[in-house]
């Protein structure tokens, strides 16, 4: 797994978390095909931000993709577990890697 940084015109492979050009379509140290289309790179510091500050609306799950899980904390914004839990991702979104958290849930 390559820990340099990334340029701009860089992404990080969606199989290995290789730094590869953002415009192949193969990546040359695992051959996967990246695919086009499904989603984009997330900031993680956007993420974490709206984990910590409307999280207990589901803001980040909406952002990260995740619409079922922003609509049940949306569902129990009232109880404010959602709250919680989110500021707690917040926190550990800013403890992550930028490699793991593209894997997990860059595009």
């Amino acid at each position: 797994m390559d820990l340099s940084q990334k340029n701009n015109d860089e992404k990080y492979c969606r199989d290995c978390g290789k730094i590869i050009n953002l415009r192949a379509e193969i990546c040359p140290g695992c051959g996967c095909r990246q695919i086009f289309g499904i989603g984009s790179e997330k900031n993680k510091i956007v993420a974490a931000l709206l984990a910590i500050f409307l999280g207990g609306f589901g803001g980040h799950k909406f952002y990260l993709g995740r619409t079922g899980a922003g609509i049940l904390y949306l569902l129990f914004c009232w109880t404010f577990i959602p709250t919680v839990i989110s500021f707690i991702e917040g926190l550990i979104f800013l403890g992550m890697s930028d490699i793991k958290f593209q894997m997990k849930y860059g595009g």
